[in-house]
């Protein structure tokens, strides 16, 4: 753990610690400061257990200039208690992007199966200008915060004002950090915590924004790779406009599962006995909160902020009760029995009615990425407004609010290209059929992308996140099997999850499942 860069070119391992050069520039060039600290380890907090530990790392914010300005970067470790089985390090990523991820060793740790866990040093981080790693902000207010903005041509031009003010905030506050807080640089990091740790590989499990972080190490660091596990793909063609505007594509088809769910229990819920009549219902709530906004758990409730929770339709039986309350909430009747109506509302507004405003951190790393990563966005706002009018009508329930005008309409322009996925990548891929966030196509795109990957997919699966977050799904075995044996799948994996007794004998699906893992929160999030 704490070789140093001349022992390592001693043993002709130099080039395995460089991120940025390669194996022909390395016997010219020495080896760069940075990679030759040792982690100072100590345990993380009293409060949590000894072997729990933290460290600060020195890295270049610019990699281009290594002997330039340096940023911090917070990791942790806990170590495997069976050296005799250990294999290597594992790497962690929560998601994103923005997601804090010290915690992630302490908590994947205690979830995964001894003969996985046995085998690795499991490392956390928090990604460059998140948390303890030299956090950035852009000094926004809550309400600039939330970038959900439903299209209507009287207000499109105040949405422009929003976007503008938003990029400009980021680079008054943040403009000489913003340009360096990207995917290609949280990758050398990863790399550099590689190198510094006297890793020859790494592992990895990523979810989310980590399965593009994931994919992109994968295709800069190949020969570094080892098992690398992608749990609910983020599929590369698409960033990032494009994966927004899955969001209002894929809302469509899960908003008919959910029709149907819903008619099928009419005599419970009341919406609808068949799909169409649940729609008519739906619609008609939509237009009438739109008219005069419905009093529901002391909130204004109008169609839009319906519209907008469109990630619930991914989960029938937490949507058909939650419309069934605001239903109720219109109609002037009582709550129908059933969920909290605290727990309600908070589906609703995907979290985000906190009392007190919430740091930007997470969005300001959120908007650097996703701007920063690649120069596809467009730069006139007169195509948003088109595509934002025609979204609503192609995809009514959240197109507009996907396809309208982003502050990456105004940033600076990014200082390299995406990375092109042309390399060979022998890593597992991972996806629920119902994922609200990183839908089923986007899961398919990043396996088709990843040439010599395999995929495990959960049919019929809920929710966004596999491994680790349901304990029970059927793609768990298969992700062991993997990260025992480094041997992937011989061919794509399907699998579907047995229904726990209660749900095969009552008439619920199954619910949304929790979330042990810190995936970041709200859900314009990856």
């Amino acid at each position: 753990m704490k070789r140093l860069a001349p022992l390592l070119a001693a043993a002709g391992l130099l080039a395995s610690t460089l991120p940025l050069l390669t194996a022909t520039q390395v016997s010219a060039a020495p080896a760069p400061a940075y990679l030759g600290q040792q982690p100072a380890w100590h345990r993380c907090s009293p409060d949590q257990p000894a072997s729990y530990e933290c460290a600060t790392l020195k890295v270049p914010l610019d990699y281009r200039r290594p002997q330039g300005s340096t940023i911090d970067l917070a990791i942790s470790r806990v170590k495997s208690e069976n050296p005799a089985k250990r294999h290597g390090v594992m790497l962690l990523n929560p998601g994103g992007p923005g997601g804090p991820g010290l915690d992630l060793p302490l908590m994947a740790g205690e979830m995964m199966p001894k003969e996985v866990r046995d085998q690795y040093d499991l490392i956390g981080f928090d990604p460059r200008g998140v948390g303890a790693s030299s956090p950035i902000s852009c000094g926004l207010t809550d309400t600039e915060q939330n970038f959900d903005r439903p299209y209507r041509p009287e207000t499109f031009s105040s949405d422009v004002t929003w976007a503008r003010t938003v990029a400009d905030k980021c680079r008054e506050n943040a403009g000489a950090v913003l340009p360096h807080i990207t995917t290609r640089n949280t990758a050398r990091d990863m790399d550099t915590i590689r190198a510094v740790l006297g890793e020859r590989k790494v592992s990895y499990l990523g979810y989310s924004y980590g399965t593009y972080l994931g994919a992109v190490y994968a295709q800069m660091f190949p020969e570094r790779t080892d098992r690398f596990v992608l749990d609910s793909g983020v599929d590369p063609q698409r960033i990032w406009r494009g994966m927004i505007q899955v969001w209002a594509t894929e809302a469509e088809p899960a908003y008919t599962r959910w029709t149907g769910w819903a008619a099928e229990r009419s005599a419970e819920f009341g919406l609808g006995d068949s799909p169409k009549a649940v729609s008519d219902t739906f619609w008609a709530l939509v237009a009438r909160a739109d008219r005069e906004p419905i009093d529901f758990e002391g909130q204004k409730v109008n169609g839009d902020l319906i519209r907008s929770a469109r990630g619930v339709f991914f989960y029938p039986a937490q949507a058909t009760p939650l419309i069934a309350a605001l239903k109720a909430a219109a109609e002037g009747k009582p709550q129908p029995a059933g969920p909290d109506a605290a727990e309600l509302k908070r589906l609703l507004t995907g979290g985000r009615a906190a009392a007190q405003p919430a740091s930007d951190n997470g969005t300001a790393v959120f908007w650097a990425v996703v701007c920063g990563d690649t120069g596809s966005w467009p730069r006139y706002t007169e195509q948003y407004e088109r595509d934002a009018a025609r979204d609503k009508v192609r995809y009514p329930l959240y197109g507009d609010f996907a396809s309208n005008v982003k502050p990456c309409a105004f940033w600076d322009r990014p200082l390299e290209a995406a990375t092109p996925m042309k390399k060979k990548a022998n890593v597992l891929t991972v996806q629920n059929e119902w994922d609200s966030q990183t839908p089923l196509t986007s899961g398919q795109g990043l396996h088709r992308a990843l040439k010599g990957s395999r995929m495990v997919l959960v049919a019929g699966g809920e929710g966004h996140g596999v491994y680790l977050v349901d304990p029970a799904s059927c793609a768990n075995a298969p992700v062991n099997s993997y990260l025992t044996t480094g041997r992937l799948p011989a061919e794509d994996v399907t699998c579907r999850t047995e229904p726990a007794p209660a749900e095969r004998q009552g008439s619920a699906a199954p619910s949304k499942p929790s979330k042990p893992l810190p995936f970041p929160a709200g859900p314009g999030r990856f």
